[in-house]
């Protein structure tokens, strides 16, 4: 694709500041474009210093500093609405050719539509799940307010990106039936080939933010089952959040906590990888994922994944049973069945695991993404 286009990324929290999935993909992709393009990523100030910086050829906009991201365990209203409303005005003095800002938290989508026409801008809108009616388990009636605001970003733009299959089609059963391209997450691939095991080795190991829809308490019950069997399983739960200490406590309740390592947050992405090839098999209860990008991360280390069957969980999407993983049914007796086969399987698994996680490479998304922008522009 000839010429050079102006990019800007919007979403509220910032990679590396905040490692989460959607933030690991706007920065993934966002250092590869900015070797061809000019790069911008607007999003909350969660550094020391000027509020506009440059890292690796991207410049970051700091637009507000939150007191706190979340708040009993969900992400707080306040701080989006805020960064939402600073997004106006930093737009005003600047042109882009294309605003790629992600769905949720759904405010700053509609800063940027006024962007973009104050700039005759592109808008996209990258949509990494859709909730729909999932707003009413999450809020009860005060979720309706959450399902009109998400469902008016269709009308913003006609440019739309799904990252899987599973949102693409949650997105047209709710009516938005435009032609939404799906470019989904990827993965570093040969950085994670390079990476040599950790010393610490395991049976099992959960690597994600420590909230409640990991459902991270269905992996300790499975533990329980799976110490009757192997009364040394040794598993490691990487990451931090406010469910840790009450997962604590309930692998002492249920006389595991000799089996169960908490790690907490660790701060090198190649020491996470090196944890991960260091282990047997990864366990990923997780109840709502857009995508699922430590899957194929934990595929490229060559292990198979056990996931469960649920609606919002896009990442089983990426399970071909018996390849690179297994599908459980979401209770304990069938997760641990499902752990202990990937076990005994994991040697014959291993291969398929790490050749289905290559055709996710970052180089060959961006790639993908980058012909995208060209065909709106």
């Amino acid at each position: 694709m000839g010429g050079t286009l102006r990019i800007a990324f919007v979403y509220d929290v910032i990679y590396p500041w905040v490692k989460g999935g959607v933030e690991k993909r706007i920065y993934e992709v966002a250092k590869r474009l900015a070797k061809r393009h000019e790069v911008h990523i607007y999003g909350y100030k969660l550094w020391d210093g000027k509020d506009e910086i440059e890292r690796e050829g991207i410049v970051y906009h700091g637009t507000i500093r939150p007191k706190k991201i979340y708040s009993n365990g969900r992400r707080s209203i306040i701080p989006p609405v805020l960064h939402a409303l600073k997004l106006v005005p930093l737009f005003k003095n600047e042109k882009f050719d294309i605003i790629d800002c992600q769905a949720s938290p759904y405010f700053p989508a509609y800063s940027s539509k006024a962007g973009a026409m104050f700039g005759d801008s592109k808008l996209i809108i990258t949509w990494h799940e859709f909730w729909g009616r999932y707003w009413l388990r999450y809020l009860g009636k005060a979720g309706i307010l959450g399902q009109v605001i998400e469902k008016g970003l269709f009308d913003l733009t006609d440019n739309h990106i799904a990252v899987s299959l599973k949102t693409k089609r949650d997105l047209y059963n709710a009516g938005l039936r435009k032609n939404v391209a799906v470019i989904p997450n990827g993965i570093d691939f040969k950085r994670i080939q390079r990476i040599k095991n950790a010393d610490l080795e395991s049976d099992i190991i959960f690597v994600g933010r420590l909230i409640k829809e990991k459902n991270v308490q269905l992996l300790l019950n499975a533990v329980r089952i799976i110490k009757k069997e192997v009364p040394d399983t040794k598993v490691l739960i990487i990451g931090d959040g406010p469910e840790r200490k009450r997962l604590e406590n309930l692998s002492k309740r249920l006389d595991i906590s000799e089996n169960v390592q908490f790690l907490g947050f660790l701060e090198s992405y190649d020491d996470v990888i090196a944890h991960m090839k260091a282990s047997k098999v990864f366990a990923f209860p997780s109840l709502r994922e857009g995508f699922g990008i430590v899957v194929l991360e934990a595929n490229a280390s060559g292990l198979p994944v056990v996931t469960v069957n649920y609606e919002m969980n896009a990442s089983r999407d990426l399970i071909i049973e018996g390849k690179n993983g297994f599908i459980s049914n979401i209770d304990e007796k069938s997760f641990a069945e499902k752990v202990l086969t990937a076990i005994e399987k994991r040697r014959k698994m291993k291969n398929a695991a790490i050749d289905i996680a290559s055709r996710y490479d970052w180089d060959e998304i961006v790639g993908g993404l980058e012909r995208y922008y060209g065909g709106v522009v």
